[in-house]
């Protein structure tokens, strides 16, 4: 298993100025900064394996902050961002948390609240990398089913009984019995309800409407 990352602070602003405050109040807090000057430099460096956040301003020479934001999103980076904003662009910075932003603070912010911000925004990051990972193994255990197995579980999925799916299916309610004991441990599921919630967070079941 390769060594866990330290999470990292990514910094986007053309002030230099504010590059070096925030680096310096961040690290004297054990964090890990990259500061940038522009969204491209950023861009250039990051990607979705290393855990943190995004600290931006809203106005960059080369991109806003929320254009910056989506192509992050459509590159599949998902840690959450904080935006630093002047007066005039909290217009701009609001529409940015509606897109998924996390938070925005307004320039001149006080350092604590930029501290608890980031802390926030670690705290976020790590809780939805181990939602992400338990995710995949989920759909692992999924594709670890065989085709009988798959068949029993849509059919348990629709509301079915066993003696329907055995009718169905042309077999015996035992034989739906040991595939359905089957299913279950592959999926690691406690009861029939943390089956189906298993089941239907996976992408082959997401959009599939819960019978009862």
């Amino acid at each position: 298993m390769p060594a866990a990352r330290h999470p990292q602070i990514y910094l986007v602003d053309d002030d230099p100025d504010v590059r070096l405050a925030v680096t310096l109040l961040l690290k004297t807090e054990d964090l890990r900064v990259s500061a940038f000057a522009d969204a491209q430099g950023l861009l250039d460096t990051l990607d979705d394996k290393t855990p943190g956040c995004a600290v931006l301003d809203v106005r960059l020479p080369d991109m806003d902050g929320i254009s910056l934001q989506r192509e992050l999103r459509q590159r599949g980076i998902r840690m959450p961002v904080i935006f630093i904003t002047g007066h005039g662009d909290i217009p701009m910075a609001v529409r940015a948390v509606n897109e998924g932003a996390l938070d925005f603070l307004e320039k001149p912010f006080r350092d604590d609240s930029l501290i608890e911000s980031v802390r926030h925004a670690l705290s976020t990051d790590e809780d939805q990398r181990a939602g992400a990972a338990e995710m995949a193994q989920v759909e692992e255990r999924l594709a670890t089913l065989t085709p009988r197995e798959r068949q029993v579980l849509e059919a348990l999925l629709d509301g079915k009984p066993n003696k329907l799916i055995a009718r169905d299916l042309d077999v015996s309610v035992r034989t739906v019995e040991i595939h359905r004991g089957n299913l279950m441990q592959k999926m690691g599921a406690k009861s029939a309800s943390h089956l189906a919630r298993l089941a239907l967070a996976c992408s082959a079941f997401r959009d599939q409407p819960v019978s009862g």
